[in-house]
Formats: structure tokens, C-alpha cells, sequence
């Protein structure tokens, strides 16, 4: 048997029962063995990590560094060792900085985001700046350990903006800078269980198609949940996938079993936000039969759809959002993410009354944080478990990181145009546009799509091009990873399954973020012809 035909079956043996990204990672090897003998490209659309970054904040980030640095050795000039800023007069520093190094680049936006902070926020002038200075030269422990004061108000208007977040609905709420929706997940885990508000075992749901971890962390020893699934299985007249929930569906949550829901809003990977017929749904469902429902939304993909609403906004008082920079800034590198939840909340409700005998061995888990432990809120309890709480004092995001962040936020908060916004929006349609041109498909129109990936049907292709018997032909005689296969071996084209997404087993996830724009069009010329490779053999094998 030669090389190509073991690794075949090599693939098949672990196709399924490996995550989607490891099994991409197999794909890679053998995609770029072909490579080696020819001047083909690796196309990769399995990343999520898009191919676009925001380069002025970024700009306004390493000028502002300059000028930190300027600040130090002010103070104390020793060669290589300087000083820390001084606040008295910063503003007046900073402004003579601005003034002399007029071609440094992103000192226009330095001086809006000051700006901002001071006529719309009603910042000190020299309280902000001292507070980004001291900050960007990551010279002190982050304090307060959940998020620097003025940044935290920056990134506040941010979610405000992005993600609708309601003040007037929810009242205020608190933020956590992470790193990144990674580490959000793994901090809300733990908290929810270091809490008891979770218990190994018990029920929860998540809604499906979704991110991968959020299948695989339920099931690891330290938790062991049962869990029901909530499928996006509603279709068009046509037969296609919505990726919306049906009320048959979202009438699982009336299970007042089901502690927590965990979603991806717009979804990963079918790209698409809840429409707001399900969230009615949804809000009903709590508000009358559950509750007492926590639920955990990441909403990284929300900028990418116009309007968009996060659960924060329409059921405060149940939810924690979580946010990431990621894919919005190109800053996958940076680890920027966001833990948020309101002051009243469901969380802080329930851990009060758990029994007492739990809720006094709960209590003793934060002692040394309170004097009253019982008063410490939930999203601070998370903040103390992301260092295991002994740790808490060194608790918090870089504040390098923070400041990145906070200039991330505000350059969205001046651009009230929408300018950069709208960009990243049409790269992800255009792209799609082109994916679906290639493949003979009619593209239909979607205001809740983010298009950031799409989540492509394999068996709702071969019945719309070939009719319902090929299509059956399809499902019978071969598996999805044939024609995963196909594409790395052939193109050197790396897809993802949707399946180990817990979406249809025939279903394929393509990122629409991380190639060029030609890219999407060989991909889907080189899929059409591999379907179209089987369809020919259909024809061949029944002398059709």
C-alpha cells in the first residue's frame, strides 16, 4: 500500500473522534506533501484567524509608547535604567509631545482618543493620560485587578456600541479584561463550578451548530455535565439550512433541570445571529419557565452584522457576556478579550442561595479577599479564580494589553461613520459572494448573517445541482472526510468538518477572513470539481 493510500486510512480511522482542529492539522501534512513537487499554494480555510488587521490604533499604540518612554526618562535618566511617569502636568507634556512629532504615526487619533475620554466620558485629562502612560510601560500590577478604571469606562462604551448592551434594561455592569475568549472560557468554567452553582453532572445546554471546546470542556473529568443539545434546525421553503432555532427547540430550556446555556451568537460556524423571532422566543421561555437560566453568550462575531444584539442586551439580567477582539481588530496574537455582567444579576441571586453549609465553604474560598466574603460579586470571584485566589493581588490583564484595548475601543467609538466597520463587513460578503459564484449557487440574502465563515451543506449541493438520488448515492457510499481528502490530496485545500462542530455530518466549515479574495473562488472551482468527480462515477457505476 503506498504513503498516500496509509495516510487515507489514517485519516478515516480518526476522522470524528479527534477535534476538527487537530484533524486539520492532519489535513495540513498531507495537503502540503503535494506541494513539495509543484508551485501550488497551501490554501488553509480552516483558521478563523482573518488576514486584515486595524493598523491605526495599533500606529497610535507604539507613538504613545514613544512618548511613555519619553515621560521615564524625565524622571530618572540613568542611560538604560529610567524613572516612572509623573501625573503633575502630564496633559501639558503630552500635548507638546503631539505638537513636535506631528508625523509620528497615529498622533491623530492619540489626540481624539484624549479627547473622547474628556468631553465625552468627563475623564480628568491628566488622570487618563497618566493612567495609559503608566499603563503602556507595564511598570506596575494591574489595579484594580479587573480592569484599569478609565479603560474599563472606554471599553465599556465599546460593548455599549458593538453589542447593544443596556444599561437602561440591565443597569450598570462590570468588565474583566481577559485573554481573549480562551481564557474567558476557561475562567467561567471554573468559576461557575468553584461557585457551585454548577455541579459535576449537572444539566445544561448549548446551542449548536458551535466553537468546538464548547462540545469537549463539558465532557472532561473535572465536570462530566449532561448535556442537551439545542439544534439550529429550522429550514427554508427550499430546503436549506436557516441555522435559526425552532420553538421546538428552545422549549427544551423550560427545563428548569438545565442550569446553564452556553452559545456562540452569530454562531460558529454557520456565521449567523439569532433572528429576532428566537430571541423573543428565548426571552419568554426565561422570563416565564426558567428564570433562574444562567446563560453564557459569546458574542465575538457580533460586529460583523449590522445592528446586532447581543443576549446582554435583551436578557440582562441572566446573562454574562463574553467578547474578544480578535477577530474584529486582527489581533488574535494580543489575547484581548472581555468577561461582562451586570451589577444585578442571576449569578450573584443564586449564590446566595445556595444552603447554608455550602454557601459557608464557598464563603472561606474568599476570605482572605473580604472581610465579608459573602458581599464579593461573582464576576470578582471569577478574577480571583483566574489565579487561584491566593493569587488575586496579582490578579488582571497585562496593562500593556489593556491599553491596546482601550485604543482598540475608543478608534471605534470615533469612527462614526462606521468606516472601518463596513470594511470588514464587505471583505467577509464579497468573499462569500465569490465561494458561492464558483460553486453555481444562489447566495440569498441575510441580514443576520456575519459571513465570517459559511457552513456549506455537502449533501444539499448534490441534491440541488444533481437531484435527490445522487445525493443519496453520496450519503451511502462514501463519508464526509472522502472529499476532505480529495481537496488537501488534490488542491492542497484544507477545510474543517461541520460535524465536529455538532452540525450535519455532511456539512463543511470555510473561513471567509483568513485568504485573499481569489482564494474563495479556486476553493470552491476545486470543490465543485470533486464533487462533480463523484457525481460522474454515480453516472459511470449505474450507466446513467
Amino acid at each position: 500500500m503506498d504513503t498516500i493510500n496509509i495516510k487515507r486510512k489514517e485519516l478515516e480511522n480518526i476522522y470524528g473522534k479527534i477535534s476538527p482542529f487537530e484533524f486539520k492539522n492532519a489535513l495540513i501534512d498531507l495537503a502540503t506533501k503535494p506541494i513539495q513537487k509543484s508551485t501550488r499554494t497551501l490554501l488553509d480555510a480552516g483558521r478563523g484567524n482573518p488576514n486584515w488587521l486595524a493598523a491605526t490604533p495599533r500606529e497610535a499604540f507604539f507613538t504613545f509608547g514613544h512618548f511613555a518612554i519619553e515621560e521615564s526618562r524625565s524622571s530618572w535618566n540613568m542611560g538604560p535604567l529610567t524613572g516612572l511617569p509623573r501625573k503633575s502636568d502630564i496633559t501639558t507634556r503630552f500635548n507638546c509631545y503631539l505638537a513636535n512629532h506631528s508625523e509620528m504615526p497615529g498622533v491623530n487619533l492619540l489626540k481624539d482618543i484624549v479627547d473622547y475620554g474628556v468631553s465625552k466620558l468627563g475623564f480628568n485629562s491628566d488622570d487618563f493620560i497618566y493612567e495609559l502612560t503608566d499603563a503602556i510601560l507595564g511598570d506596575n500590577y494591574p489595579f484594580p485587578d479587573r480592569m484599569l478604571v478609565h479603560i474599563e469606562k472606554l471599553v465599556k462604551e465599546y460593548l455599549v456600541q458593538e453589542m447593544k448592551y443596556d444599561t437602561t434594561k440591565g443597569g450598570d455592569f462590570n468588565v474583566f479584561a481577559v485573554e481573549g475568549a480562551t481564557a474567558a472560557m476557561c475562567y467561567i468554567f471554573d468559576s461557575l463550578i468553584a461557585n457551585n452553582l454548577l455541579l459535576k453532572g449537572d444539566k445544561i445546554a448549548i446551542m449548536t451548530p458551535i466553537f468546538t471546546p464548547y462540545l469537549e470542556i463539558p465532557h472532561l473529568p473535572r465536570y462530566e455535565f449532561e448535556v442537551e443539545y439545542i439544534v439550529a434546525d429550522e429550514k427554508d421553503k427550499n430546503g436549506k439550512h436557516t441555522w435559526q432555532y425552532s420553538d421546538t427547540e428552545l422549549e427544551k430550556l423550560s427545563d428548569k433541570d438545565i442550569k446553564a446555556l452556553f452559545l456562540v451568537n452569530p454562531s460558529n460556524p454557520p456565521s449567523v445571529a439569532i433572528s429576532p423571532k428566537s430571541t423573543s422566543k428565548l426571552v419568554d421561555i426565561v422570563t416565564n419557565a426558567n428564570p433562574d437560566l444562567m446563560i453564557i453568550s459569546d458574542d465575538v462575531y457580533g460586529t460583523f452584522v449590522h445592528g446586532f444584539k447581543s443576549l446582554m442586551a435583551e436578557i440582562p439580567y441572566n446573562t454574562l457576556g463574553s467578547y474578544s477582539y480578535s477577530k474584529y481588530f486582527g489581533v488574535t496574537g494580543w489575547r484581548l478579550g472581555t468577561i461582562a455582567l451586570h451589577e444585578k444579576n442571576v449569578f450573584d441571586k443564586l449564590i446566595s442561595q445556595l444552603p447554608y453549609s455550602i454557601r459557608k465553604r464557598t464563603n472561606k474560598r474568599y476570605s482572605d479577599m473580604n472581610t465579608n466574603p459573602s458581599n464579593v460579586p461573582f464576576i470578582d470571584r471569577i478574577v480571583a479564580d483566574s489565579r487561584q485566589v491566593a493569587l488575586n493581588h496579582t490578579a488582571g490583564l497585562s496593562t500593556p494589553q489593556q491599553v491596546q484595548m482601550a485604543f482598540f475601543s475608543a478608534f471605534a467609538l470615533i469612527d462614526d461613520k462606521n468606516y472601518y466597520k463596513n470594511l470588514t463587513i464587505d471583505i467577509c460578503n464579497h468573499r462569500q459572494k465569490l465561494l458561492f459564484n464558483s460553486l453555481g449557487l444562489d447566495l440569498d440574502k441575510n441580514s443576520n448573517s456575519a459571513a465570517y465563515y459559511t457552513q456549506f451543506d455537502l449533501l444539499e449541493w448534490a441534491e440541488y445541482n444533481h437531484g435527490k438520488a445522487f445525493s443519496d448515492y453520496l450519503e451511502s457510499s462514501y463519508k464526509p472526510v472522502d472529499i476532505l481528502f480529495d481537496l488537501a490530496e488534490e488542491s492542497s485545500i484544507v477545510l474543517l468538518s461541520g460535524g465536529g462542530f455538532a452540525g450535519p455530518e455532511w456539512s463543511i466549515r470555510i473561513s471567509l477572513a483568513n485568504l485573499y479574495d481569489e482564494a474563495y473562488s479556486e476553493i470552491g472551482i476545486c470543490l465543485k470539481k470533486v464533487l462533480d468527480s463523484y457525481f460522474k462515477k454515480w453516472t459511470e457505476e449505474f450507466d446513467l
